[in-house]
């Protein structure tokens, strides 16, 4: 069941999802294999990088709802919990800091230490995702 939704999430991926997968596709950055929509712990994650052990995640406003939170903290914990480090993007800073996200992800694939919380921290929407 789970392998018919992850086939259905790839072909319906969001605008944004499509942004990042652009640029994490087919050994574009810095030569890693990050996988989209991916079977992981018994989730489905938005992209994965096996070898680095990293976890992409990109939310939208309903990931700011108390029931979603705490499902995602659970989540977040569980892949941690599995050796995976888990870095979480809103849709909005996709939008508008795409080079951002991507140095960030730099950052972690290089084994820099982050220049700003990334790791499973709740920060507020962006103003229009309210």
């Amino acid at each position: 069941m789970l392998k018919r939704f992850k086939k259905s999430l790839r072909k319906s991926q969001t605008d944004v999802e499509s942004i990042l997968w652009y640029h994490l596709r087919n050994r574009y950055f810095q030569n890693h294999k990050f996988r989209r929509q991916h079977m992981l712990c018994g989730y489905i994650v938005d992209f994965v990088c096996l070898e680095k052990r990293l976890v992409i995640e990109l939310d939208g406003g309903q990931h700011n709802e108390d029931g979603q939170i705490k499902y995602d903290s659970v989540r977040t914990l569980k892949l941690e919990n599995d050796g995976f480090l888990v870095l979480r993007f809103w849709n909005n800073e996709i939008l508008t800091n795409i080079e951002g996200v991507l140095e960030m992800i730099d950052e972690v694939l290089n084994g820099r230490p982050l220049t700003r919380r990334a790791k499973n921290a709740r920060r507020p929407l962006p103003q229009g995702e309210r």
